[in-house]
C-alpha cells in the first residue's frame, strides 16, 4: 500500500523527544546474534522496516526471533541453518550483506544475493569480499556471491576504505578465525563500535575499538549476551535541524555527548548552538542562524567524510538547515555522487540553491519556502525533504514515505507530540 504525509508548516516545535536506537548498530548486531551458542536479547531497537526486514532473514535461515519488548529482541540461533537467502528482501536491503561474515564464519559458506538499500550513487561491495578473502574464503561471482572456506584464520587485512560494513563484516568473521587478525583503515562510527562492544560480550576478544585499527584474537564460540544498541546520533541531527528550521524548542533526552563532536561542530557554523546537560541536549529558539565565514570572509564549506568526520548522512539534513539560515554555505557531499540530487525538490520550494556538480552545492540563505508536492528518495533525503515541509508556508505532500519509516520510528507520531500537524494518509 502506498502511503504519504500531509505537512502543514510554519508552526515552531516544542517539547522532549527521545532519540530511537541506532539501525545501523541493531542491522549488524542481529546479524552477530546468529553466531552466538545461545540465544542473545538485544535492547533499545527500533521498530522499523530496515530492522524487520533483516530479521525476516534471520527468521529464513531458521532463527527464532521474538519482541519480548516493545523495543526489546531476543534471537535464538540454536535452530540456525545455512539455506538460501530471500532475494527480494536482500535486493531492499543493504543490510543484508552483512550476513556474509557471520554465516561463512558459521557455516563455512553462504550464497547472498545482491544488496539493495538507498539510490544514492554506487555503493561499493569489493571490500567485503577482498577482507573476507584475506581471512581465507573464497569468492565465486555469478548471478548472487558465493563463498567457502575450509577455516577462517587470523590475518593482516587492510581495508581498500574505511567502509562501515565491510568492516563490520571483517570484524564479526574474523571473532570467529582462529588466530589474530589485525584490521587497519577500519570504519569506527559510534555504531561500529556498539557492535564490537556487543561481541565483546559475547567473549570475542577485541583491542582499539573506537580508533582505525582493531586487534581480534579468535574466539572457538560466542555465548548468548546482551546487546545494547545505542542512540541513533543521525536522529538526533535530525531532531537539532527540526527545531532550527522551524525556530522552536526541542529537548532531546538520552544522548551519548561523545557521538556528537563533530555534528554539533558543523552546525555551529550554522549558527546553531544546542546545550548539552549531561545525556541531555537542548535547542533553544533563539537560535542566531547566521552562518559564520571563515577568516578573510571566505565562504564556509560543509564536507562529509569517514568517522570522526561529518557524519554522511546527514548532509541532506544540514542542506535544509542552511536553507533556513543567514549568509552562504558550500555543501561538499564527498561520499556519494546522488545523494544532492533531491535539492531540486528544494529548488523549486523557493531554496536558493546552485548544484555546481553532483558532489557541491552552494546555499544562499534564508529562503522562504513554499509548500509543494515532493517525493521521498531515500531515508535521509526524505527526512529533509519533511523538514522543509514543516518549515515552509502551506502546505505539502510527500511521497513514497516508506522510503522514511526505512529509517525513523513512527516518525509522524512523534513530531505530533512536538505540536507538528502532519498526517499519515494510506492508499490502498
Amino acid at each position: 500500500m502506498a502511503a504519504r504525509f500531509h505537512v502543514t508548516g510554519g508552526i515552531p516545535l516544542h517539547g522532549a523527544v527521545r532519540p530511537a536506537g541506532n539501525k545501523n548498530a541493531a542491522l549488524p548486531m542481529i546479524a552477530a546474534a546468529l553466531m552466538a551458542d545461545d540465544p542473545c536479547d538485544l535492547v533499545n531497537v527500533p521498530r522499523i522496516r530496515d530492522v524487520e526486514a533483516q530479521l525476516d532473514l534471520a527468521r529464513g535461515l531458521g532463527a527464532d526471533v521474538t519482541w519480548s519488548g516493545e523495543h526489546a529482541l531476543r534471537i535464538d540461533p540454536r535452530g540456525l541453518r545455512p539455506g538460501p537467502l530471500d532475494p527480494q528482501i536482500c535486493g531492499s536491503l543493504r543490510a543484508s550483506i552483512l550476513l556474509a561474515g557471520p554465516l561463512l564464519a558459521r557455516f563455512g559458506r553462504v550464497t547472498l544475493p545482491p544488496p539493495g538499500g538507498d539510490v544514492i550513487g554506487r555503493r561499493r561491495v569489493d571490500t567485503h569480499f577482498l577482507a573476507l578473502q584475506k581471512l581465507g574464503a573464497e569468492l565465486t561471482i555469478g548471478a548472487q556471491y558465493s563463498l567457502q572456506t575450509r577455516g577462517l584464520v587470523g590475518a593482516d587485512v587492510f581495508l581498500d576504505e574505511p567502509s562501515v560494513t565491510a568492516t563490520e563484516n571483517a570484524l564479526m568473521a574474523a571473532s570467529l578465525a582462529p588466530g589474530t587478525t589485525v584490521l587497519y583503515n577500519v570504519a569506527c562510527e559510534p555504531h561500529v563500535q556498539d557492535l564490537a562492544r556487543g561481541l565483546v560480550a559475547m567473549g570475542a576478544e577485541i583491542e582499539g575499538i573506537g580508533t582505525n585499527r582493531l586487534t581480534i584474537h579468535g574466539a572457538r564460540h560466542l555465548k548468548g549476551a546482551t546487546l545494547e544498541v545505542g542512540p541513533d546520533h543521525i536522529e538526533i541531527g535530525s531532531f537539532i535541524g527540526l527545531a532550527a528550521v522551524t525556530n522552536g524548542r526541542i529537548v532531546i533526552e538520552g544522548i551519548r555527548p561523545d557521538d556528537l563532536k563533530s555534528p554539533l561542530l558543523q552546525f555551529d557554523r550554522l549558527g546553531i548552538q544546542p546545550r548539552i546537560d549531561g545525556t541531555r541536549l537542548v535547542v533553544e529558539s533563539s537560535l542566531e542562524r547566521r552562518i559564520t565565514t571563515d577568516l578573510g570572509s571566505h565562504i564556509p564549506k560543509i564536507e562529509d567524510g569517514p568517522w570522526p568526520a561529518f557524519p554522511a548522512d546527514l548532509m541532506s539534513i544540514v542542506t535544509v538547515v542552511a536553507t533556513q539560515c543567514e549568509g552562504m554555505v558550500l555543501i561538499f557531499e564527498k561520499m556519494f555522487e546522488s545523494r544532492l540530487f533531491f535539492v531540486d525538490a528544494l529548488i523549486g520550494m523557493g531554496a536558493q540553491i546552485v548544484l555546481c556538480d553532483p558532489h557541491r552545492a552552494v546555499i544562499a540563505g534564508p529562503s522562504r519556502l513554499r509548500g509543494s508536492v515532493v517525493v521521498s528518495p531515500d531515508i535521509r533525503a526524505g527526512m529533509a525533504m519533511l523538514l522543509a515541509a514543516l518549515a515552509a508556508d502551506g502546505e505539502s505532500v510527500i511521497h513514497h514515505i516508506e522510503q522514511i519509516d526505512r529509517g525513523y520510528e513512527r516518525i509522524d507520531e512523534r513530531l505530533k507530540a512536538l505540536g507538528a500537524r502532519i498526517e499519515r494518509i494510506t492508499d490502498s
